[in-house]
């Protein structure tokens, strides 16, 4: 676990998932996005679905897996409205990266939409490589791919 200026990086349980789920919106904004959030993840992965918690509840959550050819793949990262800027994407990226480096990974991998500047934007700034990989999502959803080695500190120097 992981304690910075009150914020607790953890292991995320069934009961942070619904809490998520519950306040979507102050994640995601507009976007329902509820659909990609699968319990299967922190129930079979749990120690590399993380979440930020403090005293006013969860501030931002990071879901992922190892895969077998030991890539650390984050299926979701989103920070809550009001903890936006403050580094804790960052922080929970570092999180998942030391959990999927202790089950091997040697890599990072996430994708997005390719309208997602936003997304785009921040995995650049964490050093991924971004290639727009056509059909990539089915036939004509083009995704933007991010592709980085593990051994690189995510953290803002």
């Amino acid at each position: 676990m992981i304690a910075i200026m009150g914020i607790n990086i953890a292991p995320a349980a069934v009961v942070d998932f619904h809490s998520v789920l519950t306040d979507h919106s102050r994640y995601w904004g507009e976007r329902d996005l509820r659909s990609l959030h699968l319990l299967a993840l922190v129930q079979e992965f749990g120690s590399t679905c993380l979440v930020a918690r403090a005293e006013d509840g969860i501030r931002g959550y990071i879901f992922g897996f190892v895969t077998p050819d030991g890539t650390g793949y984050v299926h979701l990262i989103a920070t809550r409205d009001d903890a936006r800027g403050t580094g804790l994407g960052r922080r929970l990226y570092t999180a998942f990266a030391e959990a999927a480096e202790r089950q091997g990974a040697r890599k990072l991998k996430a994708i997005t939409s390719v309208e997602n500047t936003g997304s785009i934007a921040f995995h650049r700034s964490l050093g991924f490589g971004t290639k727009i990989v056509d059909d990539y999502n089915g036939p004509g959803r083009a995704m933007a791919v991010f592709h980085r080695d593990l051994s690189l500190n995510v953290s803002r120097p």
